[in-house]
């Protein structure tokens, strides 16, 4: 299974983590598929940046957010694209 997940890459001490797609099994800051966003959580505020029409790609085909990157999503707004257009798919085949 796909997830959606962060990959730290900042300096000790100073993290900065970018938003991947990457098979379940792998290690935390290992292969990935694709790297659809940024995070840096030490700037006031977290500077959070977005592929969205990636994010919704994976999204639909499948990928399952971390809580985190669940988080980050809804923050940003890319989260609740997803979950109206998932309703309004649901509502036209009923």
């Amino acid at each position: 299974m796909l997830r959606i997940r962060l990959m730290r890459i900042g300096k000790k001490k100073k993290p900065v983590y970018r938003v991947v797609v990457a098979p379940s099994q792998n290690p935390r800051s290992g292969k990935c598929v694709e790297v659809v966003g940024h995070y840096n959580p030490i700037t006031d505020p977290a500077q959070i940046r977005f592929n969205e029409e990636r994010v919704l790609h994976w999204l639909r085909t499948g990928a399952q957010p971390t809580d985190t990157v669940q988080h980050l999503l809804k923050i940003t707004g890319v989260w609740e694209k997803f979950q109206a257009e998932s309703s309004a798919n649901s509502a036209s085949t009923n």
